[in-house]
C-alpha cells in the first residue's frame, strides 16, 4: 500500500513540476515580448520625433501621419523621457 502512495505522491509531485516549469515558461515568453514591444515603442518614438520636426508641428504630423495627435504627444513623451534617460546615462559615464 505504501508503494502505490509514493507513486502518486510522486505522480502529483511530478505534474505540479511540470505545470510550473510550464508558467515560468509562459512568464519569460511575456518578458521578452514585453522588451520587444518597449524596443519598438522607443524607435516608433523617435520616427514620430523627427515626423514632428520634418512636418513642422504636431498638427500636420498628425495629418501627414494619419496618427491623433494624442498619440503623436505620447510618442514624443516617450522620444524626450529616452533621450533623458540617455544624457543621465552619458553625464554618469563622464563622472
Amino acid at each position: 500500500m505504501s508503494v502505490q502512495s509514493s507513486e502518486r505522491a510522486l505522480s502529483r509531485k511530478q505534474r505540479l513540476q511540470e505545470k510550473q516549469r510550464r508558467q515560468l515558461a509562459v512568464v519569460d515568453t511575456v518578458d521578452k515580448a514585453e522588451a520587444k514591444v518597449r524596443k519598438a515603442e522607443v524607435e516608433l518614438a523617435g520616427a514620430v520625433a523627427e515626423a514632428v520636426q520634418v512636418f513642422g508641428d504636431e498638427e500636420s504630423a498628425s495629418e501627414g501621419l494619419d496618427m491623433r495627435v494624442e498619440t503623436i504627444r505620447r510618442f514624443l513623451g516617450i522620444a524626450r523621457d529616452e533621450a533623458a534617460a540617455a544624457h543621465r546615462a552619458e553625464a554618469a559615464d563622464a563622472s
